[in-house]
């Protein structure tokens, strides 16, 4: 995509203000998507999507995933911007004599999704940064290193996070309902002094946990998404990402902008190999009705990979409300965007293209991925490290 019709798509997709159209415009302009969409869609299909992922598909699933009207409108308007054409009208559109010019404009707008959104969203939500010791991060502010001041404040802020999440959660993993060995180990030694028999949160002895594992904080949406670089400045490719999400779920950017991209609604406690699958967007949570905080939790990974889902949780609350719950809205968006990379096929893309960056593999013809991979470490969507 070239740089100006780029630009012109950043800015109607980062609008704060979605166009105002009346039930007849949404419902024609959504018919001409659809036509379009699936016009493609069925060619993508028979070409076997040479490998890579289903361009059409991703682009019809990202609209279906929208989470209200205003967020659908922003979407069609970026669309018919992007393809010079009329949301509305009695011009009826030819797709076999403008095939190819459509063909290319849905490539690009779903290469502009897949770019600036889904590749670095999946690629950077593997792991959330465990902090470092507070001691380690003082030691490393006291000699003034290099760098040090653009995260001025992340490593306090994800220490509070984890132990904001342990209280919350009651030293639980919110799915597996593992109780925190080190906590485990810190109630066993004072009940042992005490001459008492140590229990969990509940009263329940800790006796009888069949196991206890190391519990990590896991961010819904991932903390990189807010991080600056050494300047301080967010890289135009995570505003590109923010606009994006924003466009899914019209006013959820104050959910998750600068520092709150840290708090608890953004934050579960996981055990370690939970946190990896739900990084990745291969577990989500789907509200029941009518069940406040109550979520059956999910997989698209095959039943025998992952024995205890689909599992129904409540969620834990603390007594007097003073650390928030896990935001359903971004439970929600979490849920939409796992939807899209699997149906899509996008994830199991974005899965061969980290492959080849572990293992610096090639495929047949000698090429690697090479323009997404630098991609995603210029822009800082692989540095993972907390000071």
């Amino acid at each position: 995509m070239d740089s100006a019709r780029q630009s012109s798509l950043e800015g109607i997709i980062s609008s704060s203000s979605p166009p105002l159209w009346n039930i007849d415009q949404r419902a024609q302009g959504q018919a001409r998507f659809y036509r379009i969409i699936q016009h493609f869609e069925t060619v993508a299909s028979n070409d076997d999507c040479n490998g890579q992922y289903n361009q059409p598909k991703l682009v019809r699933l990202t609209y279906d995933h929208a989470r209200s009207e205003a967020s659908k409108d922003m979407f069609l308007q970026a669309f018919f911007h992007l393809a010079e054409l009329p949301i509305e009208g009695e011009h009826e559109i030819d797709l076999n004599d403008d095939s190819k010019r459509l063909g290319s404009v849905v490539s690009e707008f779903a290469d502009y999704l897949f770019d600036n959104l889904f590749l670095p969203l999946r690629a950077s939500s593997v792991k959330t940064p465990q902090l470092s010791p507070l001691i380690h991060s003082a030691v490393l502010r006291a000699q003034g290193g290099a760098g040090v001041q653009h995260f001025v404040g992340t490593p306090e802020r994800v220490a509070g996070l984890r132990g904001d999440c342990l209280i919350r959660d009651r030293y639980r993993c919110v799915i597996s309902r593992r109780f925190e060995i080190q906590e485990a180990a810190k109630r066993l030694k004072e009940a042992r002094e005490a001459g008492r028999e140590a229990t969990d949160n509940d009263g329940n002895l800790l006796r009888a946990e069949s196991q206890f594992e190391f519990l990590e904080v896991a961010h819904i949406l991932p903390h990189s998404l807010t991080k600056t670089d050494k300047d301080a400045e967010l890289h135009p490719s995570k505003k590109a990402a923010l606009h994006i999400l924003n466009m899914f779920d019209n006013g959820m950017i104050h959910l998750i902008e600068g520092s709150d991209i840290d708090r608890p609604r953004n934050a579960i406690t996981l055990i370690h190999s939970l946190h990896g699958l739900f990084g990745s967007f291969d577990i989500f949570f789907e509200p029941i009705p009518e069940k406040e905080n109550t979520y059956r939790i999910q997989s698209f990974l095959d039943p025998l990979l992952v024995r205890d889902l689909p599992v129904v949780r409540t969620l834990f609350l603390t007594e007097d409300r003073n650390i928030e719950p896990p935001s359903l809205r971004l439970l929600a968006l979490h849920s939409a965007i796992g939807h899209i990379l699997h149906l899509s096929g996008a994830g199991e893309y974005i899965d061969s293209i980290l492959r080849d960056a572990e293992w610096k593999d090639t495929s047949a013809d000698g090429s690697t991925q090479l323009g997404h991979l630098v991609s995603l470490k210029l822009h800082g969507w692989l540095d993972q490290e907390v000071h």
